[in-house]
């Protein structure tokens, strides 16, 4: 028997599997709801079988952060969110864009741009040695199209490369020397612990992609490239989150090395699972799958448990290269007998 650090390892590098090991993804209400059903996150965690991902990062001990109103954040880009409580449950929605106003090179000098030295990295080593003894350490988030989005807003993020090429690539590279520096900072502290870093996007919506292959190959591979390159040369895999119908991005981002991909939407144009491994098995591992819009929350658990075995039979159709959980969070409509039916067909259908 593996323990939950070997076994993810092994689905990461297409090695033998005593099973398919799980994630969890899931809103601060599933987990209510798990809570009370199983008592505590840690016996929610070994009740279903949970290998998941153990993650460390350094503490921010920057300029201090602007008060805002009681049920809202900001955080260190400026961005700020209000909480709003749906009929299903509550999320904090984004209600300003630091640069939305921007319009010219000058503009974005004028912006206070984060520093890798606004944060203490001291405590990382320790926890990441400690984490990596039971799971797979993961570390960073790099997102260049992403906070594109979040500065400026998305419908402006997409005029931008269009009416602004300058603008834009300025706006690019003042962001993603951030990251680079800050990461950098973070495997150097942590050199050797790390196993997974996230670079990652959504390029994605629900019927194709956000923005064509010309823009992203101009304005944003780049940097994804400079940032896979960054993790390989600590020896990091890299995990690339991107929703939707994202199939025409594949050859791209597969040949600039990604390792892991999440969510496989399959319900999308393109994302078929049979098709995704015959294409792209051999360089990737799969993360996700489990359709998170119908079958989690409205199907019935038989329908959940034969979701789960069809995503086996496919995903790891080779024994290898998959890690299941729901294709992104759980949401608090979906019942807690899906959610345990999910891991539980893994659980029993999932061992080799």
């Amino acid at each position: 028997m593996m323990n939950s650090r070997e076994r993810v390892l092994a689905a990461i590098n297409h090695q033998k599997l005593d099973r398919i090991p799980t994630d969890i993804w899931a809103t601060p209400e599933v987990w209510e709801k798990l809570r009370k059903h199983f008592e505590t996150e840690a016996e929610t965690r070994a009740a279903l079988h949970i290998d998941g991902f153990a993650s460390v990062g350094p503490q921010y001990t920057g300029p201090s952060l602007p008060e805002v109103p009681e049920n809202e954040s900001i955080n260190l880009w400026g961005m700020q969110h209000k909480r709003v409580d749906y009929p299903t449950g509550v999320y904090y929605e984004q209600s300003f864009y630091p640069l939305a106003q921007a319009q010219t090179i000058d503009d974005l000098e004028q912006y206070s741009w984060p520093q890798a030295d606004w944060f203490d990295y001291s405590e990382m080593r320790g926890a990441a040695e400690a984490a990596r003894e039971m799971r797979v350490v993961q570390c960073g988030y790099m997102t260049p199209f992403y906070q594109h989005n979040l500065l400026r807003g998305l419908e402006q993020s997409l005029i931008d490369p269009i009416d602004d090429p300058a603008f834009t690539r300025h706006l690019l590279d003042r962001v993603c020397d951030f990251f680079y520096q800050q990461h950098l900072r973070m495997f150097e502290t942590c050199e050797g612990l790390i196993d997974v870093a996230q670079v990652t996007d959504d390029y994605g919506s629900q019927t194709g992609p956000l923005i064509g292959l010309k823009c992203f190959r101009e304005f944003y591979k780049p940097h994804v490239q400079r940032f896979i390159d960054l993790c390989h040369g600590f020896g990091i895999k890299v995990f690339h989150h991107d929703d939707g119908a994202i199939r025409d991005f594949l050859p791209d981002l597969v040949g600039m090395g990604i390792d892991i991909l999440n969510p496989v939407q399959s319900t999308c144009p393109g994302m078929e699972r049979e098709g995704l491994k015959r294409d792209f098995g051999d360089h990737l591992c799969f993360h996700g799958g489990i359709d998170n819009q119908y079958v989690l929350p409205y199907g019935s658990v038989e329908e959940v448990r034969a979701e789960v075995r069809d995503a086996i039979d496919t995903l790891a159709s080779d024994g290898a290269g998959y890690i299941l959980a729901p294709c992104h969070n759980l949401q608090a409509v979906s019942p807690v007998e899906n959610i345990v039916a999910m891991y539980d067909e893994a659980w029993e259908y999932g061992r080799l």
